[in-house]
């Protein structure tokens, strides 16, 4: 019985050192220099690119969120049902637009598969989502500052 106390001191000694070897990995895998600056305006307006509004909800929500211990794409969907409003407006602007000429299906500039615009958006919301979720976990980046339950900005 004397016996199993040096080797159980050893193995606690070692799961410690082991636990103190990941956290300061983990640490050192960081990359702050990556966040987003949410002070700064965007630098393109919406009338200028109408997927401005997309992006910066993504983004904001995005940051918001990345605390959450589910998956990223668990976050990233959440993200784009909090930026649906957003999407929304840029789809019904998007409605008014000439369609292909023939009735000749638009194929994805990504892909290379037929598409619509309507899908491109909602494939670009994702993406976004998704991007931003591990970009402001990898550089365990702040969250903008929240007013009302809400982002501030949007």
């Amino acid at each position: 019985m004397t016996n199993l106390k040096p080797v159980m001191a050893v193995l606690a000694v070692a799961t410690l050192g082991l636990a103190a070897c990941e956290d300061r990995d983990h640490d050192g895998m960081a990359n702050p220099k990556i966040c987003a600056d949410f002070k700064a305006a965007p630098s393109v307006t919406a009338a200028a690119d109408p997927a401005t509004p997309v992006e910066e909800c993504t983004r904001r929500w995005a940051y918001s969120l990345a605390g959450s211990r589910d998956s990223a794409e668990a976050v990233a969907d959440a993200v784009v049902a909090a930026c649906a409003p957003a999407l929304s407006k840029w789809n019904q602007a998007s409605l008014g637009q000439a369609a292909p000429s023939g009735g000749e299906q638009a194929l994805s500039l990504t892909t290379g598969q037929p598409t619509n615009p309507l899908a491109e958006h909602s494939a670009f919301a994702q993406g976004r989502a998704l991007f931003y979720v591990v970009q402001a976990r990898a550089g365990r980046c702040k969250a903008p500052p929240v007013k009302n339950g809400v982002p501030e900005g949007l």
